[in-house]
């Protein structure tokens, strides 16, 4: 199998400034997954413990000059820590940006590939994701560990997975304000580990933390809705906000599940990346709470469809609160 690419402008700015920060903060291992048409970095899609994040991009978004080929369909997948690869994506820029200041062209690469070396003190080769920073009269050479490319049906069932991780929430509400979900998730942390979290096809997004002493909220209304929505009854205007929450779930127009606060403020971490809004929904049957994060061309209200993010937040059994 072989990969190589040159990562451009706009790759170092996506990956170093905005998405390897936000990614490190869910785990700081996860799987890069390349294939003809997209890179996707992924957590916790096997092993279906814990908060599973999806980022992937169109190859043109991150790599000039793409290369890439294996006998599985052009698809190639690892391990990777996030860190080392963030570091090495920063020095390597950073070298790049020396040469240039000590007179070089503006010709200095960042170059990516896939390779096999014996390090020291090994009888085996084995894998590294090597960056190659190529100058006018030299060239610095940084190579990050990888985990042994998977197999064929290990990436069947990598794919699989992520074809799963895509199925829509019937009802998705739009939020603007992610800064104001920031403050109110630092507030509650230190109050429990339970999350009681409610869409409505109204457009509310409830959430509750209770204890034995306190009780805290925030409701964020009449949100744009994706997918299915109904209008609120009148008579449920006068109603706070649990009130209101418990009457649209008993008549279906609403779901509710309970989530770790814990996974809920790491979801919130991958705001680094710098999304213009998210979406919220549930699974279907309760299975998960979905965040969807969007992303705009810059200088317009567009979706740039080269990016894509998602996180998926398991829910909590009630009976084992």
């Amino acid at each position: 199998m072989k990969f190589k690419a040159f990562l451009t402008d706009n790759g170092v700015a996506l990956l170093e400034k905005r998405f390897l920060p936000a990614l490190d903060k869910i785990d700081r291992t996860c799987h890069l997954y390349l294939t003809r048409d997209h890179a996707v970095f992924l957590h916790n899609l096997l092993n279906g413990d814990g908060l599973q994040s999806v980022a992937q991009f169109r190859v043109e978004a991150l790599f000039d000059g793409y290369r890439i080929s294996s006998q599985n369909d052009d698809r190639i997948a690892f391990a990777i820590d996030l860190s080392l690869l963030h570091r090495a994506i920063r020095s390597s820029v950073g070298i790049c940006n020396e040469l240039a200041a000590a007179g070089g062209s503006d010709s200095e690469r960042l170059q990516i590939k896939l390779v096999k070396k014996l390090p020291a003190n090994s009888t085996l080769p084995l894998p590294f994701l090597t960056f190659e920073t190529k100058g006018y009269k030299s060239a610095v050479v940084q190579d990050v560990p990888i985990s042994k490319p998977m197999s064929r049906a290990q990436v069947s069932e990598l794919q699989s997975a992520l074809d799963s991780a895509q199925a829509l929430p019937k009802t998705l509400v739009q939020v603007h304000d992610l800064n104001q979900l920031q403050s109110f998730v630092d507030r509650m942390r230190h109050v429990g580990d339970v999350l009681n979290v409610s869409i409505s096809k109204h457009g509310d997004l409830h959430l509750q933390i209770s204890t034995t002493l306190i009780t805290l909220g925030a409701e964020f209304r009449k949100l744009l809705v994706l997918g299915e929505r109904a209008e609120a009854p009148a008579e449920d205007r006068s109603l706070g906000a649990q009130a209101r929450s418990e009457r649209a779930v008993l008549r279906g127009d609403a779901e509710a599940v309970q989530v770790s606060v814990k996974h809920f403020a790491k979801s919130l971490q991958l705001h680094m990346a710098k999304p213009d809004c998210a979406f919220y929904g549930i699974a279907e049957q309760g299975a998960c709470l979905t965040v969807i994060f969007q992303f705009f061309i810059p200088g317009t209200r567009q979706t740039d469809k080269s990016i894509s993010l998602h996180c998926r937040l398991p829910v909590l059994d009630p009976g084992t609160n």
